[in-house]
């Protein structure tokens, strides 16, 4: 629509015609009542007087300095005040004027009713114009417009609306609401209907011919949001998702936060909460180290850490790249917070020293670690050099320097392992809980044990989101393959409130909710992608990778639970090695891993931790050996 403005001197002109009608419509009114016009001058002199008095009171008060289709309150209290002050001059004109003549100019009824006239004329004006403009962009834009209706009833879907209705830019225009709630389809709210969920959500949405649903993230109709957005979809209806009003301040911010629904909104978890202020009490003043800070989970570490002012953060990595580009991000995000990023690596004793001289920690967060499965499967070795050597390495450096916490990011992998990741994570937990019983060991080592993360790095998400993209084929590597998930900021919440919690040697596990089947989540998300799984994209089955397995566990079989004040955070009990046995093992790993082939070092592995057992994997005849020793004894 053309957005130019009506020039203001068309705009006098209307309003110098309008108001030279008002005192004609004046004269014909006052023509058919005995009421008589002074004879001093004529009725067209005395329309000319009264005109150019309103025409010179009109620039006075700049009754044109807004824009008509723009006109507020304001501009309408300029025409009245200019009119007001027309009759007031003219009446103290005429006052003055018999005072000095003996006579009269102007009928003070004329003046009244002219001013009445002008007012009404000249406000009708712009309410037009106003009125107009809005009603033909309305029109322009609704082909461009996608009709949308909003789920839910709560107070964040009213201000949405609000935010819809009012702000003609946006791309959506509001048709109703929808609820579970059967009860509320009799009720309107803003003038839209609402419209009650049946069985056949279809057919419900039909009667609103909508084109989008917008989810508003906790809103009043959570419960079913999966089986919602899933119908949705598969009824050909756009899915958005938008932030809760505390995310957005502003209606221009709010164009920039809806987005498509993403598979992550659809989890059917119930919020996380933490005890904020046991966190803050824990971090704030501190000095604090994150390895593996640049990683997915390390990065979020430290973005969460940032929020509760620490006196220095301290972020190591070996990837340059990662580093400087979380760099970027933290001066931007956190422009007063005191960071150090160390690029190094953990297996490096020396350079670990150095680093620990140099800052006094009070909590280390150890969140490095190599965790692909199949890649590690094949290079074992490295596995063992992070994984494990740069868990000593950090370890001993904190009991020697008298680390407060230690806080340690574990798997789910790491429970009855199948690959040498999970092993060597295991063989790490093994190492920090025997320490934890040494006496005179000050640090509180914590172990933290969640599944998989959802958009971390290596994770299947953005693997099917690229695969999508790309028109296909997904590849799932078993049908019934299933796995926890969790998101990376629920995760790395309960990492800092499990920190919070114990006395040292714990493993903590998460509550990660319910399994999800991959083969369900790649179909889930071909069709939130707007195709159609095995038609528009095709989902290959690959068959199960080194060291995978169907399910992973988040205890082994010789673990109990015991409950913490966290509902979401539960105590793993598992039997402690004596730390000698173990440290002797773990050292001839390491010696193994520097100088022998990879089986030799893998059986040391397995000895160390005897329920690893290998799957679809070049290690699985190790088992067999130790099979047949066990028999022959």
């Amino acid at each position: 629509m053309d957005q130019r403005y009506l020039p203001r001197w068309i705009v006098v002109l209307i309003d110098l015609f309008l108001i030279n009608v008002a005192w004609i419509a004046t004269y014909f009114i006052l023509a058919e009542t005995p009421i008589v016009f002074y004879k001093t001058l004529t009725v067209t002199e005395q329309g000319f007087l009264v005109v150019m008095l309103t025409a010179m009171l009109f620039f006075v008060f700049k009754t044109y300095s807004g824009i008509i289709r723009h006109s507020s309150f304001t501009d309408i209290v300029k025409l009245a005040l200019a009119l007001f002050f027309t009759m007031t001059i003219a009446v103290l004109f005429n006052i003055v004027f018999e005072a000095i003549e003996g006579t009269k100019i102007l009928l003070t009824t004329s003046i009244f009713l002219y001013c009445l006239l002008s007012f009404t004329l000249l406000f009708s004006f712009r309410v037009a114009v106003k009125e107009s403009y809005y009603f033909l962009r309305k029109n322009a834009s609704l082909s461009s417009k996608k009709r949308t209706a909003i789920l839910g009833t709560n107070d964040d879907a009213i201000s949405l609306a609000n935010a819809l209705l009012q702000d003609s830019k946006l791309s959506y225009t509001l048709v109703g609401f929808i609820s579970e709630n059967q009860t509320s389809r009799r009720f309107k709210i803003l003038g839209k209907p609402i419209v009650s969920l049946g069985e056949n959500y279809t057919e419900t949405l039909s009667k609103l011919s909508v084109e989008s649903v917008l989810m508003i993230h906790d809103a009043s109709v959570n419960s079913n949001r999966q089986k919602i957005s899933e119908a949705l979809v598969n009824a050909g209806i756009e899915v958005l998702s938008v932030p809760s009003l505390i995310d957005w301040t502003q209606t221009k911010q709010l164009e920039r936060k809806i987005k498509p629904i993403q598979i992550e909104d659809l989890l059917d978890r119930d919020p996380i909460s933490i005890n904020t202020d046991l966190i803050k009490k824990d971090l704030e003043g501190k000095t604090i180290l994150v390895t593996g800070g640049a990683g997915s989970i390390g990065s979020e570490i430290v973005r969460q850490v940032a929020g509760f002012t620490p006196k220095t953060l301290v972020i190591l990595d070996q990837s340059e790249l990662s580093l400087y580009q979380l760099e970027l991000a933290l001066q931007q995000e956190f422009p007063k917070l005191h960071f150090v990023t160390e690029l190094a690596d953990i297996s490096n004793m020396y350079r670990l020293e150095l680093l620990f001289e140099k800052y006094d920690f009070d909590i280390v967060y150890h969140a490095a670690a190599y965790k692909h499965v199949p890649l590690i499967e094949r290079n074992p070795h490295e596995a063992i050099y992070v994984n494990i050597l740069g868990t000593v390495n950090l370890s001993i450096l904190s009991t020697k320097h008298e680390v407060k916490k230690f806080v340690m990011v574990s798997t789910d992998k790491a429970v009855n392992p199948t690959n040498v990741m999970g092993a060597s994570k295991r063989a790490a937990e093994m190492y920090v809980q025997a320490l934890q019983q040494e006496k005179g060991v000050y640090t509180r080592f914590i172990t933290t044990r969640f599944g998989n993360v959802l958009g971390s790095s290596g994770s299947v998400i953005p693997l099917f989101r690229k695969q999508i993209a790309e028109g296909g084929p997904v590849t799932v590597t078993h049908k019934d393959i299933i796995r926890y998930f969790m998101t990376i900021p629920e995760a790395c919440q309960l990492v800092l409130q499990a920190g919070t919690m114990g006395n040292g040697g714990e493993i903590y596990v998460f509550d990660m909710g319910k399994p999800v089947k991959i083969y369900e989540l790649a179909k889930r998300m071909i069709r939130l992608s707007g195709f159609e799984p095995d038609v528009d994209i095709k989902i290959n089955i690959s068959g199960l990778r080194p060291g995978e397995k169907l399910y992973e566990e988040l205890l082994n079989d010789s673990s109990t639970t015991q409950p913490t004040h966290h509902p979401k955070i539960m105590i793993s009990k598992v039997p402690v090695t004596h730390f000698e046995t173990t440290k002797e093992k773990i050292k001839a790993i390491i010696t193994s891993a520097t100088t022998d082939t990879d089986l030799k070092f893998v059986k040391l592995l397995k000895e160390l931790v005897p329920e690893f057992k290998s799957e679809n994997s070049q290690f699985e005849k190790l088992d067999m050996r130790i099979r047949h020793k066990n028999v022959d004894k």
